[in-house]
């Protein structure tokens, strides 16, 4: 059966309790030995067959025991509260690895990896990404709270900016690296409080064939 033709565009920005850097974007082992991560997205243009996704924001929470790749994941699916049915169901799709090609986008990587998929929730979400200037921030209320900024020389103060650059990524192509503070509250699934962390920005653009470069 033909899959479903989508695409989406916008801001996005994941932040995870890796040291700023993150080994886990290099193949190499979490800093910590384990995983815990929040994802946040504005689509500014977008769709899932026919249903038009623009305008709509979701966001994510995930945690795994040991690196990723290993699997036994859990995670908590976010959708703004505006979407309609059909936006919701189209996210919650996307974000389950659905209607995409095998290892095409993180959402599918991850969907290997992941035992529990907590029930969504459906409730506002504050977002904002200045990409260039790596500044932003999602908040979902008693849910989660990100705030990220640059990275700042220790001596100076000054800002101080790094990209990653992964050709053939299955998240992203050129990522600008930024830090983060990432907390959950009482009516997530996922319990995160991290301080000063990664946190990566991109202008995403995915379709079901994965990262359009």
């Amino acid at each position: 059966m033909a899959k479903i033709d989508w695409m989406i565009k916008g801001p996005w920005l994941t932040t995870c309790n890796c040291d700023i850097g993150c080994p886990c974007q290099f193949n190499s082992l979490p800093t910590k030995g384990h995983c815990r991560a929040a994802v946040g997205c504005e689509i500014e243009e977008g769709h899932f067959g026919r249903v038009r996704l623009d305008g709509v924001r979701f966001a994510g929470i995930f945690a795994w025991p040991g690196p990723i790749h290993l699997g036994h994941g859990e995670a908590q699916p976010i959708v703004d509260r505006s979407a309609t049915p059909e936006q919701r169901a189209a996210i919650l799709s996307i974000m389950k690895g659905e209607e995409t090609e095998p290892g095409a986008t993180i959402f599918n990587v991850f969907s290997a990896t992941i035992d529990k998929m907590h029930d969504p929730l459906f409730l506002p979400i504050d977002f904002a990404a200045d990409v260039d200037g790596r500044t932003g921030h999602v908040s979902v209320a008693g849910v989660l709270d990100i705030r990220s900024e640059p990275i700042r020389n220790p001596v100076t103060g000054d800002t101080h900016r790094v990209r990653i650059d992964i050709p053939h990524g299955f998240e992203y192509a050129v990522a600008e690296i930024a830090a983060a503070d990432t907390k959950t509250g009482k009516r997530a699934a996922i319990a995160l409080d991290l301080k000063h962390t990664h946190a990566h920005f991109v202008d995403l653009h995915w379709t079901r064939q994965g990262v359009v470069r």
